[in-house]
C-alpha cells in the first residue's frame, strides 16, 4: 500500500498530512515515489518539503559549473546535478551541483554521503537561510568533505572543507578555505583554478 494519497487531478502528488504532522517519513518513502507528476521534494527530519523550482539565472550557474567540472575534474570524480543524497534515514537533500565518486553506477538516483566529494548550493531569494545555514550543517554532520555556496548577483563563490571544529552536538563543521568573485584556487579535492567569470551567465 502506498504511503502517498491518490491524487485527484489536476493535483500533484503530495505527502499524507497525518504523516507530515508526525514527521515519520523515511528516505525510503521518497525513493518509492512515482517519477511522473511528482514535485521536487527533499526530506528534513521525517517531514517532506516541496522545493521551489529554480530560476533561469540559478540554472545557468548550475549548468556552467557542471560543464566546467566535467572538463577539469580527474577521472575518478564525476560531476552531476540535483541528485538526491540520503544524509540519514529521515533526511535527504538535492545539492544543485555535486561531485561524486566516478565508480557509482549510472543507474543510481540516490547517493550516500561517503559517495559525495563536494556539494554545491546556489543561493536564491527563497532558499537563503537553508543554503547558508541548514544545509552546510547537515552536509558536514553527514561527513561530506567539501561544500561550496554560490551567491548570485554578483556571482561569488565560498568554498568550505570539513575542519576540526565541532558543533554543540559534537558534529564536525565546515571551515572557509577560499572565497572570491574573480577566481577560486584550491588544492582539494583536486587542483582547481576556477575563473568565476566562466560560471557567470
Amino acid at each position: 500500500m502506498s504511503a502517498w494519497p491518490n491524487p485527484t487531478p489536476p493535483d500533484r502528488w503530495r505527502p499524507d498530512p497525518a504523516r507530515q504532522q508526525r514527521a515519520d517519513y523515511q528516505v525510503a518513502d521518497l525513493q518509492n515515489l512515482p517519477d511522473d507528476d511528482c514535485p521536487r521534494v527533499e526530506m528534513v527530519d521525517g517531514a517532506v518539503r516541496v522545493m521551489p523550482f529554480p530560476t533561469l539565472g540559478h540554472q545557468d550557474i548550475s549548468g556552467l559549473l557542471w560543464r566546467w567540472w566535467r572538463s577539469h575534474a580527474p577521472a575518478e570524480i564525476r560531476a552531476t546535478q540535483a541528485v538526491a543524497v540520503e544524509l540519514d534515514h529521515h533526511t535527504s537533500r538535492r545539492p544543485d551541483v555535486l561531485l561524486c565518486r566516478a565508480d557509482v553506477p549510472s543507474d543510481r538516483s540516490w547517493l550516500r554521503p561517503h559517495e559525495v566529494v563536494l556539494a554545491v548550493e546556489i543561493v536564491s531569494p527563497g532558499t537563503r537561510r537553508v543554503d547558508r545555514f541548514a544545509k552546510p550543517c547537515e552536509y558536514a554532520a553527514a561527513g561530506i568533505p567539501f561544500y561550496w555556496r554560490i551567491e548570485q548577483d554578483p556571482v561569488h563563490v565560498y568554498a568550505y572543507r570539513i575542519g576540526d571544529r565541532v558543533g554543540p552536538g559534537g558534529e564536525r563543521q565546515y571551515e572557509l578555505v577560499a572565497d572570491g568573485a574573480d577566481v577560486i584556487e584550491l588544492t582539494e579535492p583536486f587542483e582547481i583554478k576556477l575563473p568565476v567569470a566562466e560560471i557567470t551567465p
